[in-house]
């Protein structure tokens, strides 16, 4: 695909394209544990999008969701990786998905919480991950539990555990993962939400930047880089989006 010169200069006004990449999301980003630099689904789709400009990345990292959209709303990271949502959408162009996230509820072995319709109930605090796309969905959609927000989403358990509340709510995998470590917690059986993570730039950088980004996430769909890119970080319960 050939890019205008507009749309490189609307991407990266300072010379370099700066990424924004979360790493609350393991699924998407972590550090690698020789290097400690960024690594993942996210970063490697960087990569190819700076290079498919023909201009450098800079990555510009962050420990939460909430901060990665605020970078680029505020223009501070030039595009970035974030769950579809209406309340990002006010301000953010997205791609269509290119990879689906499970939400669950984890909950302690002994609790009365057996399924989703469960949780609901005024006597329930749900623990979550502050500006996630789970906090931000299960806002709207809660009526009478109360939610209780953690710093970031990987705190989201030890919230949980630390401040003794029914129910916690993230990544069907991070949940596992802790329940794994820590032992007496289980999921419950249904998920409560698909997450759908695509890449996004403000829309104040105009709309041929945004059609570049979404034919450039459905490129990457349909050549196999994202499949790809899954198996290489061995990320199990995340599955390629439909090519749109």
């Amino acid at each position: 695909m050939n890019i205008d010169s507009a749309v490189v200069k609307a991407f990266a006004p300072t010379g370099a394209l700066r990424a924004s990449i979360n790493l609350g999301n393991p699924i998407l980003a972590n550090r690698d544990p020789s290097s400690g630099e960024p690594c993942g689904v996210s970063v490697d789709l960087a990569r190819a999008f700076a290079e498919h400009l023909g201009v450098p990345l800079e990555l510009v990292v962050f420990d939460a969701a909430a901060k990665s959209v605020e970078a680029v709303s505020d223009e501070r990271a030039d595009f970035g990786f974030f769950a579809i949502d209406p309340k990002r959408g006010e301000t953010i162009a997205f791609t269509s998905p290119y990879i689906l996230i499970e939400g669950f509820y984890l909950v302690r072995d002994e609790s009365p919480v057996r399924t989703n319709a469960d949780v609901d109930q005024p006597h329930n605090r749900v623990a979550v991950g502050k500006g996630s796309a789970y906090d931000l969905f299960l806002t709207r959609e809660l009526k009478q539990a109360q939610i209780v927000r953690a710093p970031t989403s990987p705190t989201v358990v030890q919230t949980f555990l630390d401040q003794g509340l029914e129910v916690a709510a993230g990544v069907k995998q991070q949940l596992e993962g802790d329940a794994a470590k820590i032992g007496g917690l289980r999921l419950l059986d249904e998920r409560f939400m698909v997450i759908r993570q695509a890449m996004g730039v403000a829309k104040s950088r105009g709309e041929k930047a945004a059609a570049t980004l979404r034919d450039f996430v459905e490129e990457m769909k349909r050549s196999g880089f994202v499949a790809e890119a899954l198996e290489r970080h061995r990320i199990m319960g995340a599955s390629v989006a439909p090519i749109e």
